[in-house]
Parts: structure tokens; sequence; C-alpha cells
């Protein structure tokens, strides 16, 4: 991450550059030197107004608020010098060290250690904060299959599929998740590839034809060929492009960092003014004077509340969403989402499982058996579709007698049960097994299994990819934040259009090419004022993705090219993490603009105070180092909400 703070892009070393997953040995050095500091600034404080002994005097009590101001004095100062070198003169690094040491050639031993302090307080702060929204997109990112079993010295042996090379062979049992890229070694099996290429019918896969990581086996135990290491697939990509997620920085980030290029030039000159102007016109100008109400101008002046909180703000809002399963790439889309006005969503995978499920049954026949019999019949199969058949029959299928079974590549199962021949499959096995029908079942929207008993049509179950349990939902919650929904699919506009109703979509367009997605999503992005979010999961999805105003991926089993694509992954393929991810954008926005607006009014009225002589340091020190404290509290607050 870039944008943790103002740290980073002034060269702090605090460990930005290697994770926050470790707390390393300079982590250590600043929280002792804080402690050192504060307990000799609080033991320096009491013996200056409580103990008072006559020895805590002049070089003994400057060389102990020395000592005190050096552990957290020391690595400020020498940033800014390293800075002042490359010619980066305005920084608060220099900003600070200018001040404390005038407050010390002033005297005010105690102000300047405890400017340093607070400062350095702030920065603690600042990372512990960084450093939980860090770890819990990790945590949330890091589901890849922890296990592959590879085969070694003639048996098989679960491993990390870190320590998978390309040539080795591993084997996936039947609904496990395929850890790695490779070429199938059995006959063949069936993988819920949905993810991949946006169709919701599982995929036969044939030996010697690719798998890819992410599909999840639904046939018999395979065994497969690895041909690209761990570190290529796609949730390992993810996870790099999380360590630069914020390098995208929302415009609110930009301004200020452009402002305080201006800003830190300009206070500087204006603390000179202080000092030197009043020559000039007061006659009892004393330089001391004028010189501590500059120095409490700089301190005030400091941009740090702004510089901290407002990366942190945004960083927050990334915490706060991955916790919800939902990953922002950047700031950027945290601010971009508060401006969505269209959510147009793809249909398999985003809206739907890509699951079958049998919707309904037509029965032809006065004897209603014929459905359990064709699920014994299907028992034997491990295709999806037979297996939902299966699910719906429920037990009243065990009760059945099979005698025999054939298999008809590409159109069903024959067999002899319960002393009759039972054909099960689609149209294509009544044509081949010339028995008639009429051609209601030709327009079928759904997938359907049709059966014969004895030769004669008994009835026809149709089977549907179901919708996902809170579809209805996030359409509802989008409505209500006043988003207008568009559903474009490559499935039948028959299909789509009943999807459409049941989930209440303003529009929905079927039969759809990529190609013809992109020209839709052309279409709506010509329209004045119109920000536009899609969601899609599929290969099929990446040119509409890359499109969008806002790209949004279904990430559990998403295709590499959706997940690469996107701007915001949901990990959770729930699309009702869409309007949550559009909340956490409204949130962190709130948050963002009351930090600015607290900073900014505390300083100009602090300022006012300092250079009218009415404010102290340590009023300069409330509202430098106070403001950004509070302000980073109030960012942290968004990791706390609930959405």
């Amino acid at each position: 991450m870039e944008e943790h703070s103002h740290n980073h892009e002034h060269g702090h070393d605090h460990d930005h550059d290697h994770g926050y997953s470790e707390i390393g040995q300079g982590k250590w050095k600043q929280y002792s030197a804080v402690i050192i500091s504060l307990f000799m600034l609080v033991g320096g404080m009491l013996t200056d107004h409580f103990i008072q002994p006559a020895f805590f005097t002049g070089w003994l009590r400057f060389a102990w608020y020395l000592t005190a101001y050096l552990p957290v004095g020391w690595p400020v100062a020498s940033n800014g010098f390293r800075l002042m070198r490359r010619g980066d003169v305005f920084t608060e690094f220099t900003l600070m060290t200018i001040a404390t040491v005038g407050a010390f050639f002033l005297g005010e031993y105690p102000e300047g250690v405890a400017v340093m302090v607070f400062y350095t307080i702030g920065e603690l702060f600042q990372d512990a904060a960084v450093n939980r929204a860090r770890r819990s997109i990790k945590a949330l990112l890091d589901i890849r299959p922890a296990t592959a079993n590879v085969q070694r010295n003639g048996s098989f042996t679960e491993i990390s599929p870190k320590e998978v090379q390309p040539g080795e062979i591993i084997q996936v049992k039947a609904g496990e998740r395929v850890p790695l890229d490779g070429e199938l070694l059995s006959d063949n099996g069936i993988f819920d590839t949905a993810a991949l290429t946006g169709e919701s019918r599982p995929s036969d896969i044939e030996k010697g034809s690719t798998v890819l990581a992410g599909m999840i086996n639904q046939g018999k135990v395979i065994e497969m060929r690895v041909t690209k290491p761990y570190n290529d697939s796609a949730l390992s990509r993810i996870l790099n492009m999380v360590q630069l997620a914020t390098t995208r920085k929302a415009r609110t980030e930009q301004f200020i960092r452009k402002f305080s290029r201006i800003y830190t030039p300009a206070v500087v000159f204006i603390a000179v003014c202080i000092v030197l102007i009043p020559f000039f016109f007061t006659p009892d100008y004393q330089f001391r004077d004028w010189l501590y109400r500059a120095l409490i101008f700089l301190v005030i002046s400091c941009p740090c509340a702004l510089v901290i909180s407002i990366p942190l703000g945004y960083f927050g809002g990334i915490g706060a969403a991955s916790r919800n399963g939902i990953l922002f790439k950047g700031s950027s889309f945290l601010d971009q989402m508060t401006k969505v006005t269209t959510v147009v969503m793809d249909k398999t995978g985003t809206l739907t499982k890509g699951v079958f499920k049998v919707q309904s049954v037509k029965s032809y026949s006065h004897d209603e058996s014929w459905l359990p019999v064709a699920a014994a019949l299907e028992a034997g199969s491990t295709h999806p579709v037979a297996q939902a058949v299966v699910a719906y029959a429920g037990e009243a299928a065990k009760a059945v007698k099979v005698e025999s079974t054939e298999e008809i590549s590409g159109m069903g199962v024959r067999g002899i049960a319960n002393g009759k021949e039972v054909l099960a499959g689609n149209v294509r096995l009544l044509d081949k097994m010339k028995i008639s029908y009429n051609g209601e079942l030709k327009d079928v929207a759904d997938t359907v299994v049709v059966v014969a008993v004895d030769r004669k049509l008994a009835g026809y179950i149709t089977i549907a990819d179901e919708v996902k349990e809170d579809s209805r939902t996030a359409v509802s919650v989008l409505h209500n934040e006043k988003i207008e929904t568009v559903m474009l699919s490559g499935d039948k506009q028959a299909v789509v259009d009943k999807v459409a109703r049941e989930l209440g979509i303003d529009k929905a367009y079927g039969g759809l090419l990529p190609e013809n997605k992109v020209e839709h999503m052309e279409a709506l992005k010509k329209v004045p004022g119109k920000v536009v979010a899609f969601v899609g999961d599929g290969i099929n999805d990446a040119p509409v993705l890359a499109l969008s105003d806002i790209g949004m991926a279904m990430g559990g089993l998403g295709s590499d090219a959706a997940i690469e694509t996107a701007d915001v992954v949901i990990q959770t393929d729930q699309p009702s993490k869409i309007a949550k991810a559009i909340q956490i954008g409204r949130a962190t926005n709130r948050v963002v603009w009351q930090n600015i607006g607290f900073a900014f009014g505390v300083k100009i009225i602090v300022m006012i105070l300092g250079a009218g002589g009415i404010a102290t340091m340590w009023e300069a020190v409330f509202a430098d180092v106070g403001v950004a404290l509070l302000a980073i509290l109030n960012a942290a607050r968004i990791q706390r909400m609930r959405f």
C-alpha cells in the first residue's frame, strides 16, 4: 500500500514497504523511544511544578529535557535533513524540527519535547490502524486451497500448493476446488466452470484438456498434471494487487497532497513575517515573544492531521469493506462508488448460483411413479442435471428396483426399472427412439429432462439455474438507494425475462455475446450524468468490466480475467454486497470530509490565537497532534461500523 500516511511519501523507514504483518525491530525502537521520552517529560514537568528541587535548573534541566527530546526528535529531524538534501525542503518534519528546536532556544523545553512525543504517538496510532486494516484484508483474501494431493514416491501426499512444481501430478476429489492450473490425465471429468466461462451448465472436460484453478470438481476423483506454479493463480495475484491497492489515490487525497505542497511553504513565509514585520510597527518589540508566536504558528500549521487521517480514512474504508468480503483495489474506487447511478449485472454466477435445480414437473400419465423411476435410473450419474432430478425425487427413488441401465451418449439413459423400459434424457432421445411428443417441449426455455415409460411419453421435468438467496434483496436495496438495475446475459431472452421478473430488475437483455454486452455498456455510458457499475464473474465479462466506470467481479470463484480487470472484488459471491460496497463508499466519504472540516476549523482558530499571542505551545500541540489523533480515531471508526 502506498498511501498509508505522509510517512511513506516522505520516506519514513517504518517498515511500510515490508508489510505490516510483522512488527520489525524499527517498530519496537519507536515504541521504546516514545515510552522513554514520555516518562522523562512527565518526570521533568513534575519536578518543575511540584517537587521543585534547587538543583533542577540551568544545564542540568536542559540536559534532562534534551535527553527526553532526542529519542523522538532525532528520527524526525534526520528525516527532515535527508529530504532537504533531496530538495524537498518544506515537509512536516522540517516544520516540527524548526518549531521544537526554536522552543528549546527560547527555554520552553517541556513544550519542545511534548510536540515531538505527541507527534510520534500520532504516528504509532496511524501505523496501528493501517496494520489492522492490512491484516483484515489479507485474512479475507487468503482463501486459496490450503493443501494439494501430490503424487510422490508412488503415493499421494497432502502438501502446500506452494510446494507443487509444474509437471507434478495432483489428485482432486469430488467437491474440492482445483488448487492449481493443469492438464487432465483422467479420461474425463465434470467441473463447475461458471466462474470462468459464464456458462451455467457444468463442463465435461476430456483427457488432455486444461483444468483451471478455481474450478470445482463435481464428478469422480480426477488426476491432473500441474502446468503453472502456485504464484500464478488468480488469488495470488489478488494478494499482490492488495499490496498496491491505494496507488490509485482518491481525488480528495490528491487534492490534499497538492494543497500541502503550496500550504507548507506559505505558512513558513507567514511565520517569518510574524517575527519580522512587528519590528517596524510595534514600539515595545520583543524578538523572543514574536519568535515564540511564530513557532506556535508553525506547530499549529503542520498539516499532519490532514495528511495522516485522509489516506487513513480511505484505508479504514478498504479494511471495513474487506471484513464484509469486498476488496476495493484503490481508494479512488471508494470515492467513485458514492456516485454510481446504474448497476449492470451479469446473470449466471452473479445473480444465479450456476447450480441446477428442478423448477417444474409436467405429467402426461395418471401413474405418477415415472418421476422416482427416472430418478432411480439417473442415480448412477454424476452429471449435475441428473443429480438435480435425484435430489428432487428424494427417498421415493430408493424404493425403485433397477435391473439394468445403459447410457446413450449426449442424449440420456435407458434402463429396465420395476419391470418396465424407461427412457430419461433430452428431446433428441425421443427423436432417436421415435416416440411422439407435442411441440410445447421444444418451446421450454429451461433445460428439460423428458421421461418415457414403455415407449410412451410420461412427462417432463424442467431444470434451471437457481437464483441466489440474496439476489432479490440486492436489487431491492439498490432501488432503495435510487439506483437503476440492468441485467445483461448470454442466456435465452425467455430465461432472462423470467429471472428479471422474479427479482424486480428494471431492464433485462438476453442472447448477448461479449461484444453485445460492450455495445449495451457504451450506450449506457453515453447518457449524461450516468455513472455505471458492472458486476460479472466470467472471462466473457472482462471487456465490460474494463469499460464500466466501476467494474465489480464475483471473486469467490471468479475468472482470472474478471478479477484482474475489476476495480472491486466481491469475495463471497453475494450480490447483496454490491449495495454494501456503495454504503461503505458513502460512509468513508462522510468521515473523510468530517476530518477535513474538523482539522481546518481547529487549525484556523488556533493559528489566529497563536499569531495574536493568546495560544501557547500547549494549544499548538492540541491543534496539531490532538486534532491528528482525533481524526485518526474518527477514521478508525469506519472499521467498527456495521453495514
